[in-house]
C-alpha cells in the first residue's frame, strides 16, 4: 500500500514544494511508502527554482497507477475541482491546506489541517518545528522560495506573522539572502516569453463553482505588466478557445504587477465585464479593468467575484 501526497491541478511553486516537504516530514515521523506527486507539468517559475537548487521535483501521478488499496493526502487544496480528476474520495485520509474555500462531502472522518496562512509551506515548517525537526538543506531552500513566491515577497494580504517567522527561520537555516532570492523569484515569475498565448491564459488558473457557474480565474504575476497587456488581442483569442473547450461560464485573466502592486483584469465579453465591474467597481475599457492594488486571488479577487455570482 502506498500513500500519495498530491498537490492541486496546475500547480504553482508552493504546491509542488509542499508535497516534497510534507513527505519528508512524515517520513521523519515514521511513515513509509510515501509518494509525493503532481498532476500537471511544472510552470516556468518552478522549473527555475528546482534547477537553481539542483533538486528533483515530485513526479507526475496518474489515476491509473493509484490502486484501490492506496491512500491519498491532499496537499494545498481540498475542493473537488482542484483534485486529480476521477480520484476516489474515499481513499483520502488527510488534507493539509490554507485556502479560504472549503468544499468537502466525505463519507468518513479524516485528519484535516487548514490554516489561514499565506503559504502551505509555512504550515509545513511549523509542523517541522513542533516536532523538533528541520527540513534537509535543499528542502529548506525550496520551502523558503515557495513561501516568498506565494506571499509575493511577504507583500500579499494573505501574509501572516507565521509566514514571516518561517521566512526568517528558513533564511537562517539556508544562509540565503532574502532580498536577492525574492528578486530572482519575481523575475522567474515574469518569464512567459516561451509560452504561447493559450499557455499564458492557463498558466496559473483555478476554476470555481460560483453560484453554480464555472468561473475560471487565471493570474499572471509579473514585473512587466505593460508587456503582457500588449499581447491583449492574442490573449483574448486564446481565452475564447479555453472558455469553449472547458465549458466555462465566466473567465478572467488577472495581470498582477508585483512591484507596482497593481492588477489589471482582462475579461472576454460583456457578460464577464458586467460581473467584474460589479465586483470591483470602475469601468472596463477595451476588455481591461483596472482593479487596483489587489494582489491575492484567494483573498482579494475570487471572493469579490463570488459575491456577485452568488
Amino acid at each position: 500500500m502506498k500513500t500519495y501526497l498530491i498537490g492541486h491541478r496546475k500547480p504553482d511553486l508552493d504546491s509542488v514544494v509542499a508535497t516534497l516537504a510534507y513527505g519528508e516530514l512524515l517520513e521523519a515521523l515514521g511513515e513509509k511508502n510515501l509518494v509525493p506527486g503532481r498532476i500537471d507539468p511544472l510552470n516556468e517559475e518552478s522549473k527555475y527554482v528546482f534547477k537553481k537548487f539542483a533538486s528533483s521535483p515530485p513526479r507526475p501521478i496518474s489515476l491509473k497507477e493509484i490502486k484501490d488499496s492506496d491512500q491519498i493526502i491532499l496537499v494545498d487544496h481540498n475542493e473537488k475541482n482542484h483534485r486529480l480528476e476521477g480520484l476516489n474520495q474515499d481513499q483520502i485520509i488527510a488534507i493539509l491546506d490554507h485556502h479560504y474555500r472549503i468544499s468537502l462531502d466525505l463519507n468518513q472522518p479524516i485528519k484535516i489541517d487548514i490554516r489561514p496562512w499565506g503559504s502551505i509551506n509555512s504550515i509545513i515548517y511549523d509542523l517541522f518545528s513542533k516536532n523538533n525537526l528541520q527540513p534537509k538543506p535543499k528542502t529548506a531552500k525550496l520551502m523558503l522560495a515557495a513561501i516568498i513566491s506565494d506571499t509575493l515577497g511577504l507583500k500579499s494580504p494573505t501574509t501572516t506573522k507565521a509566514d514571516r517567522q518561517a521566512v526568517n527561520q528558513l533564511g537562517k537555516i539556508t544562509g540565503l539572502g532574502i532580498k536577492k532570492l525574492t528578486f530572482e523569484i519575481f523575475k522567474a515569475k515574469s518569464a512567459i516569453d516561451k509560452l504561447t498565448p493559450k499557455q499564458i491564459v492557463t498558466n496559473d488558473y483555478k476554476i470555481f463553482p460560483f453560484g453554480g457557474k464555472r468561473t475560471l480565474i487565471n493570474q499572471i504575476e509579473t514585473v512587466e505588466q505593460e508587456s503582457v497587456l500588449k499581447m491583449k488581442v492574442q490573449l483574448i483569442k486564446a481565452m475564447a478557445v479555453v472558455k469553449r473547450e472547458q465549458k466555462i461560464d465566466y473567465m478572467y485573466n488577472v495581470i498582477t504587477d508585483i512591484l507596482k502592486e497593481n492588477s489589471q483584469l482582462i475579461y472576454l465579453d460583456e457578460k464577464d465585464k458586467k460581473v467584474a465591474e460589479s465586483a470591483f467597481g470602475g469601468r472596463g475599457e477595451d476588455n481591461v479593468l483596472d482593479i487596483g492594488p489587489r494582489l491575492s486571488r484567494k483573498k482579494q479577487i475570487a471572493p469579490e467575484i463570488e459575491k456577485v455570482l452568488s
